[in-house]
């Protein structure tokens, strides 16, 4: 546990210092979503019906613009060669790194959701269901995400090969995510909301819970396989 919060301070602290970067992939989540109204037009009811998919959307997109610099300062600096021959656990390592993405990336992205619910005319209920489903999504996408930044990490244009590798895998927490936030809105009654939503919450938190085994044991593979 101490090593994890190392880490996890290391990270968030090296974060902060980059100003830009932390706040990227909150402005590329808010500032997309909001180009859809003007695209589309004001009109409430259209808005209210394609919301869901376009928060999750952009949401996933904002995650990916932040994955390429997951271990790349680490492995370009030698710390990450000097991580695997200390004694630390490299599994626990490569789940701190996630958790401190995690807090970097999708926690502000779940604060914002809020923000563009309202802008396209969400209801409270949907609103909930929607911050319960990202609580449970944005982990996902970071513990995904970190396997393909380690199986790329070192080799030629990674940032172009972490998509090719995650979207795919990325479509299962999309469509719960999605599916969720659609049966919300479409509960005919306000006590039958999170009853209908349910489901699709099981499912996502079922991906996280085998993102959380699979992910420190493929990625700390994988970054061994690198630095070799």
């Amino acid at each position: 546990m101490k090593t994890f919060l190392n880490i996890v301070s290391r990270d968030l602290r090296l974060a902060f210092r980059q100003k830009s970067d932390l706040t990227m992939a909150v402005l590329f989540f808010i500032l997309t979503a909001m180009l859809f109204p003007f695209g589309l037009g004001p009109e409430p009811n259209l808005l209210a019906r394609i919301a869901p998919g376009i928060i999750w959307v952009t949401a996933l997109l904002a995650v990916l613009l932040s994955l390429e610099r997951l271990f790349l300062a680490d492995y370009e600096d030698g710390s990450l060669e000097q991580l695997i021959l200390s004694s630390t656990s490299l599994e626990v390592a490569v789940l701190a790194k996630v958790f401190a993405h995690w807090l970097t990336t999708g926690l502000p992205l779940i604060l914002a959701a809020p923000l563009i619910a309202l802008l396209f005319n969400m209801d409270s209920d949907a609103m909930t269901i929607l911050l319960i489903a990202m609580i449970l999504g944005t982990p996902s996408l970071s513990l995904i995400g970190a396997i393909a930044a380690t199986l790329t990490l070192g080799a030629r244009r990674g940032g172009v090969l972490i998509p090719l590798l995650v979207l795919p895998l990325y479509i299962p927490t999309l469509i719960f995510g999605v599916g969720a936030i659609d049966a919300a809105m479409n509960s005919l009654e306000a006590g039958a909301v999170i009853a209908n939503a349910r489901p699709h919450l099981l499912l996502l938190g079922a991906i996280l819970l085998v993102s959380l085994l699979i992910t420190p044991l493929a990625g700390a593979a994988a970054l061994r396989q690198s630095v070799e």
